[in-house]
């Protein structure tokens, strides 16, 4: 069995998933806001099931916070995320 956004994206939801949601995100805009992105790997952070952890990171690009930078085929922990350009 292998990553799916969808079958992951229920456990976001729970308390564990919010407390975890919120520890990734907290982490994402540390990192951004030091060096202007981040890699996924740096992100699957604390204790708790790693795909959960993913479908958070996955969770905020669906919601805007985070742009992933593509540049090819890679693992899922070297995937590449910056913030959202505006103006």
């Amino acid at each position: 069995m292998s990553y799916d956004y969808k079958n992951e994206k229920p456990e976001i939801f729970t308390e564990d998933g919010q407390v975890m949601f919120l520890k990734i995100r907290d982490e994402a805009n540390r990192l951004v806001g030091l060096s202007g992105c981040v890699m996924m790997g740096k992100l699957l952070v604390g204790t708790g099931d790693s795909w959960t952890m993913l479908a958070c990171v996955d969770r905020m690009v669906e919601l805007g916070e985070l742009v992933e930078i593509k540049y090819g085929n890679c693992a899922a922990q070297h995937r590449i995320f910056s913030k959202r350009q505006t103006g």
